[in-house]
C-alpha cells in the first residue's frame, strides 16, 4: 500500500438510493485508492455484492423495495459473506436504530453526512481487523 493511497486494492460496494451520497462516497473512496462499485438498492447491491466480492461493504439505512437492516440481514446471512463487515450509512442516530443494526450484524453505523476521513476510517478499521484475524 502506498502513502498516497493507503486503501489501494480495497473492493468496496456502496449502497445508497441517493445519487449524491453514491457520488461522494465514489470520490473519497477512489481518492485514497479504493475500487468502488456503487448500487442505488438492497436488489442491485446484493448482485453487487455477488460479482464483486468486497472487503466492506456499505449501506444506506432507508431504501426503497429493501432498505439496509433488510439488506445487511440478506448479506450477513449468506454462508459466503457473513464475515464480510456491513456499515450502515444512516441519517438516523437513535439507540434504536442502533440496536436494530446490530441486531441484523452490522459492523459499524456512520452517520451521514459522513467525511472522507469518517469513511476512510471505516475501511481502515474493518480491513486492517480482517487482516489481523488471518495473522497478517
Amino acid at each position: 500500500m502506498s502513502e498516497s493511497n493507503p486503501l489501494a486494492g480495497i473492493k468496496v460496494v456502496l449502497i445508497d438510493d441517493s445519487n449524491t451520497i453514491r457520488r461522494s462516497g465514489e470520490i473519497f473512496l477512489s481518492q485514497a485508492g479504493c475500487q468502488v462499485v456503487l448500487a442505488e438498492d438492497g436488489f442491485d447491491g446484493l448482485s453487487k455484492v455477488v460479482d464483486t466480492k468486497p472487503d466492506i461493504i456499505f449501506v444506506d439505512v432507508m431504501m426503497p423495495r429493501l432498505d439496509g437492516y433488510q439488506t445487511c440481514a440478506l448479506i450477513k446471512n449468506h454462508r459466503e459473506f457473513k464475515n464480510t463487515p456491513v456499515v450502515m450509512l444512516t441519517s438516523k442516530d437513535s439507540l434504536f436504530d442502533r440496536a436494530r443494526g446490530k441486531l441484523v450484524g452490522a459492523d459499524q453505523y456512520l452517520t451521514k453526512p459522513f467525511s472522507k476521513k469518517s469513511l476512510t476510517d471505516a475501511v481502515i478499521m474493518h480491513t486492517q481487523q480482517k487482516e489481523s484475524d488471518y495473522g497478517y
